[in-house]
């Protein structure tokens, strides 16, 4: 996994989406998703991939941005939910590129298809496109893993009883440093699983 570069701002659209750095996608709207240990959220796509996902599906079928925020969890197996506001303006690109075009020009919602320059592109970068979508099947895959019932159902009640217990008023040292130890314990204990 590459390092992760932060996106500060929005200069325009046209800029944003096209700027060097990761734009993923993900929960909270930042391009970001739950690593799937949990936790520390990374990036996955940088915005060169995010525009080849995006091309793509659309070069499947025309498509507006919700589908394809839609197409994209539904790959994902809902470890990731695309960000509108990383979507549109990688559309926005992609079109001033020419490499989609509106499909139905004057609808309410519009549907992109991919024009024969974008359909050009996508055969160049076959392969990367193909890596690309069995990363997002692997994604699928590992939050089935991660997602089985015994194990969300005791990750909830630990964390009930955690907030319970660091709630209280009257919390010592001590008292942090014991249930630390017990998750650390619990940690290596499954790590050796």
């Amino acid at each position: 996994m590459r390092p992760s570069h932060h996106f500060h701002g929005h200069d325009s659209y046209r800029h944003a989406a096209g700027r060097r750095g990761h734009h993923g996608f993900g929960r909270g709207g930042r391009g970001e998703a739950d690593d799937a240990r949990g936790g520390r959220r990374r990036r996955v796509f940088d915005a060169g991939e995010l525009r080849l996902v995006l091309l793509k599906l659309i070069a499947d079928q025309p498509r507006h941005g919700y589908d394809l925020i839609r197409a994209i969890e539904d790959l994902t197996g809902g470890f990731y939910v695309p960000s509108p506001g990383i979507v549109y303006p990688t559309l926005t690109l992609l079109q001033d590129m020419g490499q989609i075009e509106e499909a139905t020009p004057g609808g309410t919602r519009k549907q992109f298809a991919a024009t024969a320059e974008g359909s050009e592109h996508l055969a160049a970068k076959r392969q990367e496109v193909e890596a690309l979508f069995a990363r997002l099947s692997q994604l699928a895959t590992a939050r089935q893993r991660t997602d089985g019932g015994p194990i969300r159902r005791a990750m909830e009640n630990l964390r009930a009883v955690l907030m319970y217990r660091l709630e209280r008023d009257n919390l010592e040292t001590e008292t942090l440093h014991a249930a630390a130890a017990i998750l650390d314990d619990a940690a290596q204990k499954i790590e050796r699983l």
